[in-house]
């Protein structure tokens, strides 16, 4: 009897362990074309967890390691909402095809908290609505507090309300309370940038009733500074004067330092922030100023210096890592991985196989309909006039063998080049060695002769600097295309958390 019950001990601790997401539902009316995926809202690198396909019938089915329990971004046909998520939970989610996910309905065990939380989204909507906040704006300073402490009031009131209906979770409604105060005190925070210009005074100041509230709102800052994004932005727009002034006298007569480097320096000099406050600020600016398709190698590198020695919180360190590979590949030169890949006829292929000839790794899949419309006939003229002096390595990341072979027979029908699969797609390991992600398809990546990295990740053909490499490689040389016939909208950008941040400081 003892053995048994410490097997279930056991087992009962793994449960409550797993990080795991279970995730099923059915979109009505949905294409099997588009895709769901998640991105935790919290976390500085917003890359997806997961990639998730339609069946024809609108139904899906998949899983995801949660980094941990908190507010996950979904995305469908171009479209985002929040969803509260615990690890180990089982997500059943629904909607419509016309609406999803900016309408959806959960059962399950993520429930009670996410009703709480549509409610509460609700009826801040609602709210919004009766509130003039240009006016508000114009108000004295004394009659402005008021407005915005009603606000957290009636907030609040709404937020126990649903607290009695819903019973969720405690850390769903901190939350709530955090984001709210957030937006609170991003409007404080516009208020004094306001009245500052409408008074001409450079030196202007709020009261101490101004700033006593300001510190009431973010009494939990270091919570708040490591769920909430929006905090994270309040926090830049206060330093974002400060920080202009100390960049422009910093990078005078310099012209390649770059504005991660300023900032991490303007941090080091504040001793009265938190270093998990530097931590979270740092890697925000980063990512939207410093980590990007065309960042020079030189500046990827300095890059990958102040997250190695200045980045000291190790979960903040390893998503940072993780989005600039994603983004700008291998170091050029470095030996190219070798994968788990298979062929039509389920013969396993090395990409080694290449070795003696430089060759192009193209990462493709069925279900985005540019590729099919706008990549595959340039790819032909691509491999005609090259294939004679390189190969070309087609890999497929569609979620089965069967829609790969239905694919490449299709697609890739007359076009010379070895078409393999990753097996399981996105979650391949050949997805996850080279950093292939559903917004970075497609993607071209070139290998020399001695089968070694020769450029980062492209994801347009027409783009010179790829023309230039695959010259190089060759030693052809083709006609000048014009780059734009190639540029897909919305390309080579990580999925942005909820709700969008205001610009980091530049300098």
């Amino acid at each position: 009897m003892k053995k048994y019950l410490l097997l279930f001990i056991i087992a009962v601790f793994v449960m409550s362990c797993s990080k795991k997401v279970e995730v099923k539902g059915k979109i009505t009316g949905g294409s099997p074309l588009e895709r769901i995926e998640f991105i935790e809202a919290s976390g500085v690198a917003t890359l997806p967890l997961t990639n998730i396909g339609l069946k024809n019938d609108g139904t899906f089915a998949g899983s995801f390691e949660a980094p941990k329990s908190g507010m996950y971004v979904i995305s469908y046909g171009g479209k985002q909402n929040l969803v509260y998520l615990k690890t180990g939970q089982k997500l059943d989610i629904s909607g419509n095809g016309a609406t999803f996910p900016t309408e959806y309905v959960i059962t399950g065990d993520a429930k009670k908290n996410n009703d709480f939380f549509t409610a509460a989204q609700k009826y801040l909507g609602n709210y919004a609505q009766t509130i003039n906040i240009n006016e508000l704006m114009m108000k004295d300073e004394k009659t402005f507090l008021q407005g915005v402490q009603k606000v957290e009031a009636d907030v609040n009131k709404n937020i126990e309300e649903n607290v009695q209906k819903f019973n969720p979770d405690t850390e769903v409604v901190k939350w709530k309370k955090n984001d709210i105060a957030s937006t609170l005190l991003t409007l404080m925070s516009q208020y004094e940038l306001t009245q500052k210009q409408i008074s001409g005074n450079p030196s202007f100041k709020v009261t101490k009733a101004f700033t006593d509230y300001e510190n009431k709102l973010q009494a939990n800052k270091d919570e708040m500074v490591k769920e909430n994004p929006a905090y994270r932005s309040y926090l830049l727009s206060k330093m974002s004067p400060d920080f202009q002034k100390y960049a422009e006298a910093k990078s005078k007569g310099k012209t390649d330092i770059t504005t991660s480097e300023l900032f991490n320096d303007y941090l080091k000099g504040k001793k009265d922030i938190s270093q998990t406050t530097k931590d979270y600020l740092l890697a925000f600016v980063m990512a939207q100023s410093d980590i990007h398709p065309t960042t020079a190698e030189k500046t990827v590198e300095k890059i990958k210096k102040i997250i190695d020695e200045d980045i000291k919180d190790a979960t903040i360190k390893a998503d940072l890592k993780k989005i600039q590979f994603a983004i700008n590949g291998f170091k050029i030169g470095e030996q190219a991985p070798e994968a788990s890949l298979i062929k039509q006829d389920g013969k396993s292929y090395k990409l080694s196989e290449n070795k003696g000839k430089p060759y192009m790794l193209v990462f493709y899949a069925s279900w985005n309909p540019y590729i099919g419309e706008a990549t595959i006939p340039v790819v032909k003229e691509v491999v005609n006039f090259y294939n004679s002096k390189m190969n070309f390595v087609f890999v497929n990341v569609d979620d089965t063998k069967d829609q790969f072979i239905k694919t490449s027979n299709s697609l890739l029908k007359g076009i010379k080049g070895t078409n393999v699969y990753g097996e399981g797609g996105l979650s391949s390991d050949i997805a996850k060695k080279y950093g292939i992600y559903g917004f970075k398809l497609p993607c071209f990546i070139v290998m020399d002769k001695e089968g070694k990295i020769a450029s980062r990740p492209f994801f347009n053909l027409g783009d010179q600097e790829l023309v230039n490499i695959l010259d190089k490689q060759t030693g052809l040389s083709a006609p000048k295309v014009d780059p734009r016939v190639q540029l897909q909208p919305g390309l080579n950008q990580p999925a942005e958390q909820l709700p969008p941040p205001p610009p980091a400081p530049t300098k």
